[in-house]
């Protein structure tokens, strides 16, 4: 067997699909094949059973298991010794269906979309290892490392059961909360015309909400119906909403002694300690970046050489011309650069601000996208 495998995505045309090949190919040099019905250049089922050593399945999800069975129809046992992948979010029907194969199977479920970088550093990817031979097992944990990902193993089962509570209760109570808000909005205003009342809390609810709305509808249609555990959480979800609704309507003290009991009291010793404290302390953290980002005062530059000594160039122009930094955040633009945001101590003039940003332009260090 290779140790270089060619690598076939069965979906390669679509978001995943088109980050995926990205990454094998930039990341870890591997030559990539696909096949994908909106791409008439792809190649065809049978060029990716004959020439790849891994196939990855990079469907929509309620596709994802007819298609792998489509697949071990058209090979008849040619994929005896490789690897069989997917991608999806929901892991049971997809791992059973591989497991008809006669190849090695892991399903893999990165909790992010498509993200900008060419890593996914920083994310969490769930790794469910169903049958793998000694070299396959190797070439999964190399791929693991590679990936950057924090790699999280758990059974097909217990990770659907877990995605229920991570993902399907997650955007049931977002969508919920955004149609309340559409429901208000006539007569309190829309999303942005309530944002400047905001309190943390409801800035990342809302983060939330435009981020589900921003993305490919079908993938959170497929997380609520395509999970066979989604609907007794979302029971239990709506369960504690009817208490806790009744409970406001009663209105009295016994019911606010009962909400205190059963909603804080209760729900905190259900919380290990440390664990409160490092939501806690990640909240606040949010906050004040939330804060800092806000920040009017502020330029953002993109420095085009990712070099050692190349941020502290930059800070140089800003002591030069006598502008003192309150935070520098670092994050991504829509087009997958890397930038830096300088928030300033206090509002400087035009002009102060205009010669550092022409110096920072005109002298190659880096490229200003706002101030």
């Amino acid at each position: 067997m290779s140790l270089r495998p060619v690598i076939g995505i069965v979906g390669s045309g679509g978001a995943f699909g088109r980050w995926l090949r990205g990454f094998f190919e930039s990341r870890m040099g591997l030559q990539v094949i696909g096949h994908d019905p909106v791409d008439v250049d792809s190649q065809t089922p049978e060029q990716l059973l004959e020439q790849a050593d891994v196939l990855l399945f990079s469907a929509p999800i309620r596709h994802t298991p007819a298609l792998i069975r489509d697949y071990i129809r058209q090979s008849a046992g040619r994929e005896r010794g490789k690897l069989w992948l997917d991608v999806t979010s929901i892991k049971a029907e997809p791992v059973a269906a591989m497991l008809e194969s006669q190849a090695s199977v892991a399903g893999l479920h990165p909790m992010t979309a498509p993200p900008k970088a060419p890593t996914l550093k920083g994310r969490v990817m769930v790794v469910c290892e169903a049958r793998l031979d000694a070299h396959w097992q190797a070439w999964l944990d190399e791929l693991c490392i590679a990936l950057q990902a924090e790699c999280v193993r758990g059974t097909a089962e217990h990770h659907d059961r877990v995605m229920a509570l991570v993902q399907a209760m997650v955007h049931a109570t977002h969508l919920a909360q955004a149609g309340v808000l559409r429901e208000y909005a006539p007569m309190l205003g829309s999303l942005s015309e309530l944002m400047p009342y905001r309190s943390a809390a409801f800035e990342l609810d809302a983060a939330v909400i435009s981020r589900i709305l921003s993305l490919n509808p079908a993938i959170y249609e497929d997380i609520q119906f395509g999970n066979p555990h989604a609907g007794e959480v979302l029971d239990q979800l709506l369960l504690q909403l009817q208490q806790l609704r009744g409970l406001v309507g009663q209105g009295d003290d016994a019911a606010r002694a009962l909400f205190r009991s059963r909603y804080l009291a209760d729900n905190k010793a259900a919380v290990d300690e440390q664990t409160l404290r490092d939501g806690n302390y990640s909240f606040e953290r949010v906050g004040y970046l939330l804060a800092d980002l806000t920040d009017q005062s502020a330029m953002s530059v993109h420095l085009p050489e990712d070099r050692a000594g190349s941020l502290r160039e930059l800070l140089h122009v800003f002591e030069r011309h006598g502008i003192s930094l309150a935070s520098i955040h670092s994050s991504r633009t829509p087009g997958g650069e890397v930038h830096f945001r300088m928030g300033f101590v206090q509002a400087y003039a035009a002009d102060v601000i205009s010669a550092a940003s022409d110096e920072i332009n005109s002298s190659g260090i880096g490229r200003v996208l706002e101030r």
